[in-house]
């Protein structure tokens, strides 16, 4: 190994060391997990008018009681990332949770002082973001290692970079994105709104008015997304979620901004107009958020019995396979019945041999390139 490889060796994930247990790679990933939860509660406690959301406002009730979590998680961090730089020669891990252990520290650690009011609406969702990480890490990971479709892929394959800072922005950016997706039907739908139909279904038990709220939102989001698909301009945008040539729940989160304000936009705008109430609409952001993860996900499971009528992660692979037969095809997020309908839908028995984009159409790739991109003279 020439000293150029062992200094890339030092700073790259991508490695061919062992994962296995007394390799340092086990003791890295918790460290560096532990180093950027520990990081962004501390930043989420010391800028609150920044940093929290005010969804998660119960998330600091027990204020002892988190000081406590957050001194067992620093020190485990550290621990963790002395042992990982001592074991492995890809030091990256180890350092990541050192850092992140020391810069909070310096902050205050678990007695930073709290610098304004907590659940005060902000721009930036950083908690957020880390309670979803460590949430959708905590079950997807363990899913795809024990049930993976492909066995071969690596947690950290190829571009998780790139789709982990797509996870993080659309995570941090939670308050404009919402904003964003919600004032337009404020502000033009307002007087669309029939308000027997609007007391009638808002009155419905959730029982019956989640299940209608999917099936609208999917017609809605069935459309839109098609449009992506055939209109060029918007197409620019949303080939960028059809670039990942490799599928994971991670993977989902590979989405511009632009299409992310658009398609939930419109798709709240059936659902406002006919006035389900917010307790239906908090159910449906949650099932919308973990179903459209799961789709993506590396795992083989094949739901033949309901396939018909739920969205699985065999029906949306299809959806991002690069294969003529799967251009165009499986646009639904919930029920392949708009598919079906449609004459969309496509399930061939098989699971897709490649994804990606079709043919030589090559996009960059990191974010901000990807975010620029749409905008850019073809």
């Amino acid at each position: 190994m020439t000293e150029k490889q062992k200094k890339k060796a030092h700073v790259s994930l991508e490695t061919t060391e062992p994962m296995s247990f007394g390799s340092g790679f086990i003791s890295g990933i918790l460290s560096s997990i532990l180093g950027i939860f520990g990081l962004g509660i501390v930043l989420s406690l010391r800028f609150p008018n920044y940093f929290t959301t005010e969804e998660l406002t119960d998330f600091y009730s027990s204020i002892s009681i988190l000081r406590a979590v957050i001194h067992v998680i620093l020190i485990s961090s550290f621990i963790l990332g002395c042992i990982s730089t001592i074991l492995r020669a890809n030091k990256a891990l180890g350092l990541t949770g050192i850092v992140c252990t020391l810069i909070a520290a310096l902050l205050g650690g678990s007695q930073v002082e709290i610098g304004g009011e907590i659940g005060e609406r902000s721009a930036f969702g950083l908690d957020y973001f880390v309670l979803s990480l460590i949430l959708y890490s905590a079950v997807f990971i363990p899913l795809e290692r024990l049930w993976a479709l492909r066995p071969e892929q690596a947690v950290f394959r190829r571009e998780w970079n790139v789709d982990l800072t797509y996870f993080f922005m659309n995570s941090i950016l939670v308050e404009v994105l919402t904003f964003f997706t919600l004032q337009p039907s404020f502000i033009l739908f307002d007087g669309a709104r029939i308000i027997y139909l609007v007391e009638t279904l808002g009155s419905l038990p959730l029982i019956i008015q989640v299940p209608i709220l999917l099936i609208v939102a999917d017609l809605a989001q069935y459309w839109i997304h098609r449009t992506f698909h055939v209109i060029p301009f918007l197409w620019n945008f949303h080939a960028i979620h059809h670039s990942a040539e490799m599928m994971d729940w991670l993977a989902g989160s590979r989405l511009h901004l632009v299409d992310a304000v658009v398609t939930r936009g419109f798709t709240y705008i059936p659902i406002y107009c006919l006035g389900f109430s917010e307790t239906a609409i908090f159910v449906y952001v949650f099932l919308v958020a973990i179903q459209a993860t799961f789709i993506h996900a590396n795992v083989r499971w094949e739901f033949k019995i309901i396939q018909n009528w739920i969205a699985t992660p065999a029906f949306h692979h299809w959806h991002h396979g690069a294969e003529p037969e799967a251009i165009d095809k499986n646009f639904s997020v919930h029920t392949p019945i708009w598919d079906r309908i449609f004459g969309t839908y496509y399930m061939p028995g098989r699971w897709p041999k490649a994804y990606g984009l079709v043919g030589d159409h090559k996009l960059p790739n990191n974010w901000l390139t990807q975010m620029i991109y749409p905008f850019k003279k073809k």
